[in-house]
């Protein structure tokens, strides 16, 4: 019995289609060949900044709670008043690790590639309590961009590949690290 080579699913199938095209984009032939959010933002009109770029900018308190105690209730984020030259600028916690960063960065980089409208972050007042942030959330697109974006780093194909030599998830991460780091 052979083993297939797409996803199971419609929906695997389609986010796998579009992953096959950015990596199509980014030049990548074979499946395990690795893909560097990093290198590829430039080409989605994204921006990195380290933290610690933009870090003065914020309040002491506010860099606490974001490196912090909040430090795990985010991965990063754009910011969406673009740059003059249209770019729009990322930020990604430099709390977690460099593979968590790529995928956050290629789920934002998907969002790009995918013709996605923003979020909307805005400010309501509820009661007592004050003002809490909230943002337009839309769980459709989210999960389009992070299923996108995951199968743009690891095609199936290769996931395949990879689990028929024995390969363990770290192994695997270790590969996609070590063979492209950039940063």
């Amino acid at each position: 019995m052979g083993v297939p080579f797409t996803p199971p699913t419609q929906k695997g199938r389609d986010f796998e289609t579009k992953a096959l095209g950015i990596r199509d984009f980014a030049g990548l032939r074979d499946v395990t060949d690795p893909l560097d959010p990093f290198e590829l933002a430039h080409y989605a009109g994204l921006v990195v900044m380290r933290f610690d770029e933009v870090s003065h900018l914020l309040s002491d308190e506010a860099r606490e709670r974001l490196l912090g105690s909040g430090s795990d209730k985010w991965s990063g984020g754009a910011v969406a008043q673009p740059l003059p030259d249209g770019k729009k600028l990322i930020i990604l916690n430099p709390v977690q690790g460099l593979n968590r960063q790529r995928a956050t960065l290629m789920e934002e980089i998907s969002h790009v590639f995918l013709g996605h409208q923003p979020s909307r972050l805005g400010i309501e007042t509820m009661g007592k309590n004050g003002e809490v942030v909230a943002r337009d959330y839309h769980p459709e697109i989210e999960e389009e961009a992070y299923g996108v974006g995951a199968a743009a780093l690891v095609p199936y194909l290769a996931l395949v590949r990879f689990l028929s030599e024995g390969k363990t998830i770290r192994e695997m991460a270790k590969h996609r690290s070590e063979e492209h780091t950039s940063e």
